[in-house]
């Protein structure tokens, strides 16, 4: 049976460097697509459209990660990396307080992950860029809420100790072989 495997954490917590990671490694993985949706809406003229837009930029990302979760069933790999899951367009909703329509609860309830692996804030790791502009203490606000929208769904969080790259991806899959 193929598991669905997620990897949620505040901006700038190391998802993607581990993705990249699990990759190099053989894995398939599914990339953040916030940055293709930020990158497209920026040459349409919208600087930031998380921040001017924040229900369009939001369900675009839930199609986005909805068709990626759909790609994933499609395969036949054994295990599929997420970068973020589909729980995490809600959890930035409620992040910015703002409303948004019942079907984003509904498809993070329908497409569910196998287990998910929380990266926590880390500072000394942490950089801003074009497409994340948050600050090193909103990524810590932001964090909060995506365990508080996981948690809701029903999910058990698996915390990823910090060290290498390399050691945190030998951690997670140590914990998909253990189970824990």
């Amino acid at each position: 049976m193929q598991q669905k495997i997620v990897l949620i954490g505040g901006p700038g917590t190391g998802k993607s460097s581990i993705l990249r990671e699990f990759i190099r490694r053989g894995y398939e993985c599914m990339p953040e697509i916030s940055r293709e949706v930020t990158l497209k809406a920026q040459k349409d003229g919208i600087d930031q459209l998380f921040l001017e837009q924040p229900l369009l930029f939001s369900q675009l990302l839930l199609e986005g990660r909805e068709q990626q979760y759909l790609e994933a069933h499609q395969s036949d790999a054994e295990i599929i990396f997420f970068d973020r899951g589909i729980p995490d367009v809600h959890a930035y909703m409620n992040y910015l307080g703002s409303d948004y329509p019942e079907v984003f609860i509904e498809k993070s309830n329908r497409y569910l992950y196998n287990k998910v692996f929380m990266c926590a804030p880390w500072e000394a790791i942490y950089k801003s860029d074009n497409e994340r502009y948050e600050t090193f203490e909103q990524s810590v606000k932001i964090d909060t809420f995506l365990k508080e929208a996981y948690e809701e769904v029903g999910y058990n969080i698996i915390d990823v100790p910090f060290g290498s790259i390399h050691e945190r991806c030998d951690f997670i899959l140590h914990s998909l072989k253990h189970d824990v």
